[in-house]
């Protein structure tokens, strides 16, 4: 069984968010972590190795120093790692940056790939399913489960207060939520076979059945109109009164909201 893991390296909002002029991220300027669902879809993929032997390839599209995420990934346990990555693939929307990774991944042999259900940097949830059209394979997101029955994958599907239960053949698309299982750590001696393998790196070339018009910021249909950091709350109103004073001002202001 060969098991694909799309991974992306994300901003640590807790460090802060840095924009480019043109409203893209600002990656190369802030503190990164693998995605949470991402992690929770290779844990997922990882546990399967542990119970078929299957053989976990990870997948990112980003700057050089995506490779981070790649060693983490196989510290963890998973047994390669390719890195996408080339100046025209940058300022990529979810339809450029699916477009790439299936043209990386039909570089591949496949039974199944698990992506995480979206990425905290944009929270569209779009990337999994679009990689499931290029390629033409069906795809089961929101996972809570996952099983194999044969040549089959059976995944409970979250939907707000209940599950689905649905059966697929392979190959398929999985979308994976942070709430399917707790990642393992990586180990010291996980560490240091990371960082003795080889990462494959793959650029524009290396892409296959993909057209330029598809790729990178001129490739994205979606534009930014205007991107900014949250809006810092001001200080509000002070005002110092007596106890009975206080409790009427504060019934006064709940009044005028309509809390009460």
């Amino acid at each position: 069984m060969k098991i694909v893991v799309c991974v992306k390296q994300v901003p640590d909002t807790a460090g802060g968010v840095k924009f480019n002029p043109d409203g893209t991220l600002d990656r190369g300027a802030m503190l990164t972590i693998m995605n949470p669902d991402d992690k929770a879809g290779l844990e997922a993929a990882l546990r399967l190795k542990d119970q078929y032997g299957a053989e976990v390839t990870v997948v990112t599209m980003g700057l050089p120093k995506a490779e981070e995420v790649l060693r983490e990934a196989m510290a963890m346990g998973a047994d390669k790692g390719v890195l996408v990555t080339d100046r025209v693939l940058g300022g990529a929307d979810t339809w450029a940056t699916s477009t790439t990774l299936a043209g990386a991944i039909r570089n591949l042999e496949y039974d199944l790939i698990i992506t995480g259900r979206q990425a905290i940097d944009g929270d569209t949830a779009q990337v999994g399913p679009q990689i499931s059209e290029h390629l033409d394979i069906p795809v089961i997101s929101y996972a809570q489960d996952i099983k194999i029955e044969g040549d089959s994958v059976v995944v409970e599907r979250q939907y707000e207060d209940r599950y689905h239960v649905v059966k697929a053949k392979m190959p398929c698309l999985i979308t994976a939520l942070s709430e399917l299982n707790e990642p393992r750590y990586m180990t010291p001696g996980g560490i240091f076979d990371a960082y003795k393998q080889e990462i494959t790196v793959w650029g524009r070339a290396d892409l296959k059945d993909v057209d330029d018009a598809n790729l990178g910021l001129k490739g994205s249909p979606t534009k930014i109109a205007k991107a900014s950091d949250k809006v810092r709350k001001g200080a509000g109103e002070k005002v110092s009164l007596d106890p009975d004073e206080s409790v009427s001002y504060i019934v006064d202001k709940l009044k005028v909201k309509h809390v009460i």
